[in-house]
């Protein structure tokens, strides 16, 4: 298998799952920076020119949610259950994270973090506090139903929490009022106890190079 993906939020999600299950995966940096996204070859492979993608064998498999649960069903995981009401559930997590908390959050992510990464200026104060008010409502939901359940199925861990909760390690850095929020910020100190959520992509040889 060959996962591409950037040091960036949706990729994140698919590169700690793989770094979690272990899987033998081949890691291909794609430099949105320069542009390698838009190549024909990469295009080829995922037409969208987005990442992460996974080309496992003859299948090419883009959009991080469906990327999860592919390396989840290749390792055999409990993370993607057997259980057609908890497959339905996920989906459930899956659609409001995309419709609200990862829109909202991601919009928080765009202004602190990529705005300066590509040079287009400081945060427009209007943005920021507009996406706030959004990741309170929604953050609240959330809140509330974990309250009483260690994960977002109940007891057991699955690529729902992988998926809802990408954006949260950023929540300092993006001003993100995740404190105002104990249930979620519970829920996501347990996350932040697995090595591969904190550290999901793997080491290449520039970054190395540079804290050398």
């Amino acid at each position: 298998m060959k996962l591409y993906y950037a040091e960036t939020l949706s990729p994140r999600k698919a590169c700690a799952m793989a770094g979690y299950l272990g899987l033998p995966i081949e890691y291909v940096f794609v430099d949105l920076r320069k542009g390698e996204q838009t190549r024909p070859d990469y295009l080829a492979i995922n037409p969208n020119g987005k990442v992460p993608c996974l080309v496992d064998g003859d299948k090419s498999i883009w959009e991080s949610d469906a990327v999860i649960c592919r390396l989840a069903q290749r390792a055999e995981s409990g993370l993607w259950p057997q259980n057609a009401q908890q497959q339905i559930e996920i989906m459930r997590w899956f659609s409001w994270n995309n419709q609200h908390l990862y829109r909202h959050a991601g919009s928080l992510y765009f202004e602190y973090l990529i705005k300066p990464w590509v040079g287009l200026g400081a945060p427009e104060p209007a943005k920021v506090a507009e996406a706030q008010g959004f990741f309170r409502k929604h953050a609240a939901v959330l809140n509330q139903h974990l309250k009483g359940r260690k994960w977002l199925l109940g007891h057991d861990m699955s690529v729902a929490d992988f998926s809802v909760g990408v954006t949260l390690p950023y929540a300092k850095s993006a001003a993100m009022p995740l404190d105002e929020f104990p249930e979620v910020q519970r829920w996501h100190d347990q996350l932040n106890a697995i090595e591969a959520w904190r550290n999901p992509f793997p080491v290449r040889e520039e970054r190395a190079a540079a804290n050398a």
